[in-house]
């Protein structure tokens, strides 16, 4: 009969299983390696070299929750792809302008232009029909290929200067909401049956944007002010282009500019959307006013 020479027999090979560390998330695999935060063994693909030793994902996880994440001076977060939302809402534009070149520009403008009320197809249309909507389409319309490129060219440049210091959700509110001023400037003078249509408003914003952050960093911001000039005269000169739709543009992205430059850096973020929310209110207040009335 066959004899065991360790006392116990099978008992004392569970005895010597039971003394082999294992990994905590793969009880069947052998380690002698330890997390170097929480110090448990840890099997060769669930470690992660760290600065000093190896870490579980448990740790890893919880280390990037506890780490603060770099931001610039205005509170944008530092990221790989610093100008993503500018890509894409150039991308946006030049997709509903290529639309517009195939299906008919006077197709798409009639749809999503701006219309303070309206004939088209036969119905009333309009934002006095009830189409709040061509506020913010508006700003995506583009019919000569001149309009599109000057606009996308010029948010490609502000939009690379403003994105990475706003952070995205800023940068997106700042254009989007400039767009909404524009439109609002835009409809007090457009009477019955104009249409407008194009970036320009939510353009001039993040011009204004660029002046008041200059002026918030003691940047010499007098090439802003000639560009911001030029550009200004040259809607009142040339025929065709709504310059109320700028002005109005330059003054909102202006004041929340101004708002997100100077927010206290403790309540900056909510300081940043209850000024954004404050603006759409009053410019939807503004219109209802002179339209509705």
């Amino acid at each position: 009969m066959a004899m065991s020479d360790t006392p116990g027999g099978a008992d004392g090979s569970a005895a010597r299983a039971s003394s082999v560390p294992v990994c905590y998330r793969h009880p069947r695999r052998e380690t002698y390696i330890r997390c170097s935060r929480c110090e448990r063994y840890i099997c060769p693909d669930c470690m992660t070299a760290a600065p000093v030793g190896f870490q579980c994902p448990e740790c890893i996880n919880e280390g990037a929750r506890t780490v603060r994440q770099p931001t610039t001076v205005l509170g944008g977060q530092v990221r790989e792809r610093s100008d993503l939302v500018t890509k894409i809402l150039i991308g946006i534009n030049v997709t509903v302008w290529l639309i517009a070149m195939v299906v008919g520009a006077g197709e798409v403008a009639g749809r999503f232009g701006l219309y303070a009320i309206a004939g088209f197809d036969g119905q009333p249309v309009g934002v006095l029909d009830g189409e709040w909507y061509r506020m913010v389409t508006a700003a995506f319309v583009h019919e000569q290929f001149w309009h599109i490129g000057l606009n996308m060219y010029a948010l490609w440049v502000l939009g690379g200067m403003l994105e990475p210091a706003l952070g995205r959700w800023r940068f997106t509110a700042l254009y989007l909401v400039s767009a909404l001023g524009g439109s609002a400037a835009s409809l007090l003078g457009l009477g019955v049956g104009n249409l407008s249509y194009g970036a320009s408003g939510a353009v001039f914003g993040l011009m204004g944007a660029v002046f008041v952050i200059a002026r918030r960093f003691g940047r010499d911001v007098s090439s802003v002010l000639v560009i911001l000039a030029i550009n200004v005269v040259f809607g009142f000169v040339v025929p065709g282009i709504d310059w109320r739709a700028h002005l109005g543009g330059l003054v909102t992205g202006t004041a929340l500019a101004y708002v997100f430059a100077h927010a206290p850096r403790e309540r900056r973020a909510v300081v940043s959307a209850t000024a954004c929310a404050t603006m759409v209110v009053l410019i939807v207040a503004l219109v209802r006013w002179q339209l509705f009335a």
